[in-house]
């Protein structure tokens, strides 16, 4: 088992004080978004193992089936399926979607038979692997998630009596589900730039003033309206008001899944995802917005947000049941004096102490994990939690 050393990612949207107050150090002032613990290229994990510090992904390339198990680098490859996070934001992330596997093979192969360059900015896939993701809040945690009821929609926007949302309020009601949604986000991502811009501008000050009042839709206007502050004028500000917003409480998880546009508002939580950099974004960005293939991805389907809770089986981990191969996420919580908990898997581990102060027990010591400490253990190799503390296990399901 391995200590591990994580980067944290200075993305704009971080917050200054949630990582920072995780690890017990002192603010730097700047956004401090992220804490990646894994394999990815982008800002792998280090560990020691007596010959100075070299990245996971090195240690895992030296002996794949030794690190990860010969089951693993069957299904996956050689390489950690999964990568696990500390997410804290304070403004709103980019409204996006994920393809399926079947989507990103295909959208990868395109881009790299016509050449377009891994670094371009307007590239989609940067990988052929699909995306699932579980985010799981450690404070109350705010998002977007997936369609509302067209009907709903069509009232919330009605509400706000800007003329230029009739249009839209109108299509809702009239159509089918899937086709009313497809034509109204259509329309709002390929508008008039300045006449979109009016648009959410007049929306936003109405969410304003009806966010501050009772009302079903008071919590999802108010959110609406902060949105509409940090992006003013992006017309991912009317395609946001199309989604059900969601408040988790600590503990509670949301599953993404592919081709469900979503978008994280605020809060801080683990997240565990499948290795892969593949998003389509749908705005609330000043990055490349690719209408066509975003809406080939899209699923237009309305549902309301399916919020997981973990559920203990008899040695006491709650799992966060998830349909994907590539990742679990759990979670142990011990108290004072508990017996130790065998964490036995096939394949590898990275454990994350959450709160208090935790031990990991093996065949060759122990390693103290403290508040935003993590830890790696290789495939097979058994271990013991002792302590008394929160502890996040990702591994494999497969």
């Amino acid at each position: 088992m391995d200590r591990l050393v994580n980067t944290v990612r200075p993305y704009a949207w971080g917050s200054t004080t949630a990582i920072p107050e995780l690890l017990g150090v002192r603010p730097t002032g700047e956004p401090q978004a992220e804490m990646w613990m894994g394999a990815h290229p982008g800002a792998p994990s280090l560990v020691d193992r007596g010959a100075g510090p070299v990245a996971l992904s090195e240690a895992i390339a030296a002996d794949p089936e030794g690190e990860l198990g010969a089951a693993a680098v069957r299904l996956f490859g050689p390489r950690l399926p999964f990568l696990l996070k500390v997410l804290a934001a304070a403004a709103p992330l980019s409204l996006q979607v994920h393809p399926d596997l079947a989507q990103a093979k295909e959208g990868f192969a395109d881009e790299e038979e016509r050449g377009v360059p891994a670094d371009a900015p307007h590239r989609n896939y940067k990988d052929a692997n699909h995306k699932p993701e579980l985010i799981c809040a450690l404070t109350p945690f705010d998002g977007l998630c997936g369609f509302r009821d067209p009907n709903e929609t069509a009232e919330l926007l009605a509400a706000l009596e800007v003329d230029s949302l009739k249009p839209y309020v109108d299509i809702l009601h009239a159509h089918p589900e899937s086709h009313a949604l497809r034509e109204v986000l259509t329309a709002v991502l390929t508008a008039d730039p300045e006449a979109m811009a009016e648009t959410v501008r007049l929306a936003a000050a109405a969410a304003e003033r009806l966010g501050a009042l009772d009302g079903p839709y008071a919590p999802a206007y108010a959110a609406y309206a902060s949105i509409a502050r940090h992006y003013p004028g992006d017309p991912g500000v009317i395609a946001a008001m199309l989604l059900n917003f969601v408040t988790l409480q600590p503990g509670e998880a949301l599953y993404l899944g592919a081709s469900v546009p979503h978008a994280y508002l605020e809060g801080l939580g683990v997240e565990i995802m499948s290795n892969s950099d593949n998003v389509l974004r749908c705005g609330l960005t000043p990055k490349h917005v690719d209408v066509p293939e975003l809406l080939r991805v899209v699923r237009f389907e309305s549902a309301a947000p399916a919020v997981l809770r973990p559920e203990a089986d008899p040695s006491g981990e709650e799992v966060y049941a998830t349909p994907t191969d590539e990742f679990r996420l759990s979670r142990h919580v011990l108290a004072d004096g508990a017996a130790p908990r065998p964490l036995r898997a096939a394949g590898p581990q990275i454990l994350l102490c959450a709160s208090g102060e935790v031990s990991l027990r093996g065949a060759d010591g122990e390693l103290p994990l403290t508040r935003g400490e993590s830890a790696f253990v290789p495939a097979g190799e058994e271990v013991a939690l002792t302590g008394a503390g929160t502890v996040f296990r990702a591994t494999v399901a497969a």
